[in-house]
């Protein structure tokens, strides 16, 4: 990681820019970090060692632009600093590296795959995730791992990254309305976990569950109160 000299006076997070008044490319490079930030919010929703950021600036150096990936995950740093919440990113406020980066290729080509890796391993990222729904003949989802300070790209689909404790892949699904190739978060043994709008649905679903075996056993007591009165004996009046 850089060093910074703490002698020196630093801007904080309040006083650099939070914003280049770039726009996105397009909605997947929201969507994509978007989703996978509300399926960490319900993951780890008791911890409060971690930050997703997505589209936020990390700064590096105080004399040089931040860089702005489509999202970014740091291990061990606050979840909250106060209600106004982080309008950047600044190591040498944290001092806590992003464990991952995650760049959306876009039709506009930014690099991704080489000046950006470049910046990432430099900085010292451990996990760099590119991902790009326009290529064919290549895998559309890149893990990178810094291995000796330079980046070796993983195999598999979805790749475990052992030092997050989660797995990161791609697959089809429905997200916002849209069906088609969404990032995930999965577990060791390769099972994706749900989405926010999925576990509402099997929220809702145990809630019928629980609610057709009370009727059943309702009506089950109502059939033998039935049986008993027809034997003559009054089921009111058993203990």
């Amino acid at each position: 990681m850089l060093e910074y000299n703490l002698l020196r006076y630093l801007p904080s997070a309040e006083e650099l820019p939070d914003s280049d008044e770039t726009p996105v490319d397009n909605e997947l490079q929201e969507l994509i970090p978007g989703l996978l930030k509300a399926m960490l919010l319900i993951l780890w929703s008791e911890r409060m060692d971690w930050f997703f950021g997505v589209d936020m600036g990390i700064y590096y150096h105080p004399d040089e632009p931040p860089i702005v990936p489509d999202g970014f995950l740091s291990l061990g740093v606050e979840r909250f600093y106060d209600e106004e919440l982080r309008p950047s990113y600044v190591l040498w406020d944290e001092n806590v590296l992003p464990t991952l980066v995650l760049e959306v290729v876009s039709p506009n080509y930014r690099k991704e795959y080489s000046d950006k890796l470049k910046e990432y391993e430099a900085l010292g990222v451990l996990y760099y995730v590119i991902y790009s729904s326009r290529r064919r003949r290549k895998p559309r989802l890149e893990v990178h791992k810094l291995v000796n300070g330079k980046y070796e790209l993983q195999s598999g689909n979805p790749v475990w990254l052992a030092e997050i404790g989660l797995g990161i892949g791609c697959e089809r699904g429905n997200y916002s309305g849209v069906t088609r190739e969404w990032l995930y978060w999965y577990d060791e043994e390769g099972n994706r976990y749900p989405t926010p709008a999925e576990q509402v649905k099997q929220a809702q679903l145990r809630a019928e569950l629980a609610e057709q075996q009370v009727q059943q056993e309702a009506q089950r007591a109502q059939k033998l109160a039935e049986q008993l009165r027809a034997l003559g004996i009054d089921p009111d009046t058993l203990d």
